[in-house]
C-alpha cells in the first residue's frame, strides 16, 4: 500500500463536495471537498506501490485544467490513468453541479 501527496495552487474556491467511483477491482474513488486555504491537496492511497512518477503525471495535467481549491482523496485499487482522469473529471462536474456526496 503507497500514500502519496501531491500539492497545486488554486485560483478558486470550491463549494461543494463530490464522491465519485468505488474502490473494488482496477478501479478508484475519488472524493473532493471544499479546501480550507487557496490551493488543491491530493493523497492517493493506493494498492500498486512503485507508480508515483505516472500519478504525478496524471495530476499535472488535471491540474493544468482545473483550478479549485478543493482537498481530494483518492482510493486506488489498480486503476489505469485513463479511469483516473475520468473519475477526477466526474467529481469536479458533479461538485460544479452541486450534487451532495
Amino acid at each position: 500500500m503507497e500514500h502519496l501527496t501531491f500539492d497545486y495552487p488554486a485560483q478558486r474556491a470550491v463549494t461543494n463536495r463530490a464522491h465519485v467511483g468505488v474502490v473494488g477491482s482496477g478501479d478508484l474513488e475519488v472524493l473532493l471537498s471544499p479546501a480550507q486555504a487557496m490551493t488543491a491537496k491530493v493523497v492517493v492511497n493506493t494498492s500498486v506501490d512503485g507508480y508515483s512518477h505516472i500519478w504525478k503525471s496524471v495530476l499535472d495535467r488535471f491540474f493544468t485544467r482545473y483550478d479549485g481549491a478543493a482537498q481530494i482523496e483518492i482510493n486506488d485499487f489498480g486503476a489505469t490513468p485513463g479511469v483516473v482522469a475520468l473519475r477526477l473529471a466526474e467529481a469536479v462536474e458533479e461538485a460544479e453541479r452541486g450534487d451532495t456526496a
